[in-house]
């Protein structure tokens, strides 16, 4: 049996239903469960949350497959598949991966799987030449191959590396994508990948690559724009914050086994928290 402090808030006659919308109150912090009972499955929340509680089901059973609700419960560790009868909710993993990401999100995706694969096919040297950081940093130079300034985001240096990086990518790039839109994605994307690949230069010289310069850049966006608008639906859990900054940390001190890009790191988290803020300027300004 619940405990006192939760009231009985609605039935649903379908469990995944329930815990998806319970995932997704938790992050709002409210507290709550789900209870089988003879035709479906109860759901409780704290009861001086009720009326809030309430008001937020409605919203949620209109659009169940809205980005927050995907997002929370990806937050809580839960893959929440929503049953079939539900046609625009994600039936498998392929209708998964693709509602979650939009365009940017795909084409840079695919674009770093295949520099990778072609890498992985023989054609590693000529691929990074191409893709390489410039040896020198010039107007000259930045001029004659402006794709450079972004290119070494795009190689990556073994499988760890790039499951690691596009993971992320898809995770918290289609949540921005779908929430911010196309141009607040791809301007996250160019403006990380520059500050973090042109100060990484500066610090260890051009032989780097891989997005986890943006990753973090994308991890500061969501993690301020979840503390200062949390109504926009982008947030990020406390231990997987707690996480990238220790794992950040980490690269600092002489225990990893590989070179880390730290500095792109640290200037990508940088960027996107100031994105981030910016933006949240930018909306307040509108709305007065």
């Amino acid at each position: 049996m619940p405990n006192t402090d939760l009231r009985p808030l609605v039935k649903v006659t379908q469990h995944s239903i329930a815990l998806l919308f319970c995932d997704y109150l938790k992050t709002l912090q409210v507290q709550t469960l789900v209870e089988k009972a003879a035709d479906g499955f109860v759901i409780y929340c704290q009861q001086d949350k009720y009326d809030f509680a309430q008001q937020e089901f409605a919203q949620f059973i209109n659009q169940p497959e809205q980005a927050k609700y995907q997002q929370a419960a990806w937050q809580n560790g839960d893959v929440t598949e929503v049953s079939s009868s539900f046609p625009t909710l994600m039936s498998s993993f392929k209708s998964q991966f693709f509602s979650h990401a939009g365009v940017v999100t795909l084409v840079v995706f695919a674009a770093c799987w295949l520099v990778f694969l072609a890498s992985n096919f023989g054609w590693g040297n000529v691929v990074f030449q191409h893709l390489q950081f410039y040896p020198q940093l010039s107007v000259d130079v930045v001029l004659a191959a402006p794709h450079r300034l972004l290119g070494p985001a795009f190689f990556h240096f073994s499988w760890l590396h790039i499951v690691f990086n596009t993971m992320w990518w898809w995770q918290l790039g289609g949540s921005i994508e779908q929430v911010s839109g196309k141009f607040s994605l791809l301007n996250l994307l160019v403006v990380s990948a520059v500050v973090s690949n042109v100060g990484q230069f500066m610090v260890d010289g051009p032989n780097f690559g891989g997005l986890s310069g943006v990753v973090y850049a994308l991890v500061g966006y969501v993690w301020w724009i979840g503390w200062l608008m949390p109504e926009k639906g982008l947030s990020l859990s406390k231990p997987i914050i707690g996480f990238m900054l220790f794992w950040l940390l980490l690269g600092y001190t002489s225990l990893m086994p590989i070179n880390v890009a730290n500095t792109a790191h640290l200037l990508g988290l940088v960027s996107g928290c100031v994105l981030a803020f910016l933006q949240v300027l930018k909306t307040k300004k509108h709305t007065l």
